[in-house]
């Protein structure tokens, strides 16, 4: 027997939302794309379904190196478009902008400047979270080394660093300096594909500063920027485990910091879950990811990825119970808790003042707080770029990252913004 009628009985009556109770049993179907949120999402799920008559939210997990979109694509080719998916940006828009519910009316929109727009000013897309990461490092294993991450600003300090660290391993018990997976079949692409092709785009620059990705999909590349930005993958590559970066799996990746094997990892603060999972005591935190010497890198990189959006053919019932679904995750001390304690996520609502507990998560609440950081603009790329495009040729970079490895980098990026721009 559930608990109560709707939400309107409970939370959200309290705050005033209209829920229009289920005349027949609604069934909601949440497609997911953080493997490592889903079980807490699944919890989360159960607790709404358990509260709300007539409502049952199911979650289905793609993530990780699967391919979401195109899993999304097929459900929609067999007529199964979930309920509420995932969009991350300008490409997944374009491709669903005809399945999107008008969510501008929501509550939650006063408590966020994060939501999605689409070219008509219109909220279509709830953020999932704020995402964020930077150069992941052990605390403990720097200072043994005597190295202080605040020192950590430009290319040739890190290169330094890397290498004092390389000479040390035996007296730190590593096995490399840089945890970091690069490859396709191990299913990692999203590492160099996503989020570090992301450094090009933003680094450095002011947080709305899209000048750099607005000029590759126009075709065009800063060759000085691209080839100090090429240079910084190379340093990253050359002090990985190289089994790890070139065939390793996410577990394989995480494993290495996680047993303190690696001083450094490139992951985003969605990984605090998992480090909490394989009982990580110690302490770590962000450096920025300074991949040039031409100024002073401490900004952090943060974004709102990912956005709930609603099918707009689901019929009313169905869009209404979402709706609610999603005030329920802003608005009740469950969705709350699910969002800080239980995934780990930064909250991408003022209203919720629950500070995270892992390590990541906290090095982006205090870069919130203190500005200067970078945005993230892999979404502004055509839909599919990262996957089919960018991560075969990190991929053939991993391996061989030789200096010449490197000209064939630079050459590669540029040809793939002309073909972009080409609609190649």
């Amino acid at each position: 027997m559930r608990k109560i009628l709707s939400l309107a009985l409970a939370t959200l009556f309290v705050l005033g939302l209209a829920v229009v109770p289920a005349s027949a049993e609604i069934e909601l179907t949440l497609y997911n794309n953080k493997v490592e949120i889903s079980e807490a999402l699944q919890n989360i799920a159960k607790v709404f379904s358990d509260q709300t008559e007539g409502v049952t939210v199911k979650v289905e997990s793609v993530g990780g190196g699967a391919d979401y979109s195109g899993n999304l694509t097929a459900k929609h080719t067999a007529d199964q478009l979930p309920d509420i998916f995932v969009i991350e940006g300008d490409g997944d828009y374009g491709l669903w902008k005809d399945f999107v519910t008008d969510l501008s009316e929501e509550k939650w929109n006063a408590d966020t400047t994060l939501a999605y727009l689409d070219p008509e000013g219109k909220v279509v897309g709830f953020p999932v979270a704020i995402e964020g990461f930077g150069l992941g490092y052990n605390v403990e294993l720097l200072q043994k080394a005597d190295i202080d991450p605040a020192s950590l600003t430009s290319y040739s300090a890190l290169k330094a660093a890397f290498e004092k660290l390389d000479g040390m391993k035996t007296e730190l018990g590593i096995d490399s300096v840089v945890s970091m997976a690069a490859s396709v079949s191990g299913g990692t692409w999203w590492v160099a594909g996503h989020h570090n092709f992301s450094i090009y785009l933003g680094g450095g620059l002011e947080f709305t500063d899209t000048s750099i990705v607005d000029k590759y999909n126009a075709g065009e590349v800063d060759e000085a920027r691209l080839t100090e930005y090429a240079n910084y993958v190379k340093l990253l590559f050359d002090f990985s485990d190289q089994t790890v970066l070139t065939t390793g799996t996410y577990d394989n990746q995480l494993a290495p910091f996680a047993n303190q094997k690696a001083v450094f990892i490139h992951q985003g603060n969605w990984i605090d879950p998992s480090l909490k999972a394989m009982n990580v005591t110690f302490e770590y935190d962000y450096i920025s990811h300074p991949f040039n010497d031409t100024q002073e890198h401490k900004g952090l990189y943060l974004f709102a990825p990912s956005f709930y959006v609603i099918n707009n053919k689901a019929g009313d019932e169905k869009i209404q119970a979402a709706k609610d679904f999603l005030n329920f995750l802003v608005y009740s001390e469950e969705g709350a808790n699910y969002m800080v304690n239980e995934a780990g996520m930064v909250p991408a609502f003022a209203n919720i003042t629950l500070q995270p507990s892992g390590g990541f998560s906290k090095a982006l609440v205090r870069a919130n707080a203190e500005g200067g950081n970078h945005g993230v603009y892999f979404g502004k790329l055509p839909a599919g770029t990262g996957q089919s495009k960018l991560a075969p040729i990190f991929d053939v970079f991993a391996q061989d990252h030789s200096d010449e490895g490197v000209s064939f980098l630079v050459a590669d990026l540029t040809k793939l913004a002309t073909d972009l721009a080409a609609g190649q």
